[in-house]
């Protein structure tokens, strides 16, 4: 692996692929791996906004590389876009492959998350 084909951002998350994670067929369900995502770009959301935050779109989810049982899959995010009351987090997953030990790059996508008050309403993203 090359230093331009390396994990970047902040590992929010890093779990392992079981075979409950997967279809009759025994590949890993994408909408596990999506939820993987979108529960380590959340707490790099919640992190940046300092309070609640909800999922209100996912953008360019590209699949590259299949994850197999056995691997560990590892999230990496990044602040791209902070609005009034919104972030973009960028995700990229990879895996080392059990037995192996390659990383591959597996997928990514972005995902838009909004800052909710006490209320349950959109509020401003407390900034530094």
């Amino acid at each position: 692996m090359d230093k331009t084909d390396q994990p970047r951002g902040e590992l929010v998350i890093q779990t392992l692929a079981m075979p409950k994670d997967t279809n009759r067929d025994g590949d890993i369900f994408g909408g596990w791996l999506v939820s993987q995502m979108d529960l380590g770009s959340a707490i790099l959301a919640g992190k940046i906004a300092k309070g609640r935050v909800v999922t209100v779109a996912i953008d360019g989810m590209a699949f590259l590389n299949p994850v197999r049982v056995g691997d560990t899959v590892a999230c990496y995010a990044w602040l791209e876009k902070i609005g009034r009351t919104s972030m973009k987090i960028c995700v990229d997953v990879w895996v080392t492959r059990y037995r192996t030990g390659d990383s591959v790059k597996v997928t990514s996508g972005v995902f838009t998350y909004v800052a909710l008050g006490p209320d349950g309403k959109p509020t401003p993203v407390k900034r530094d």
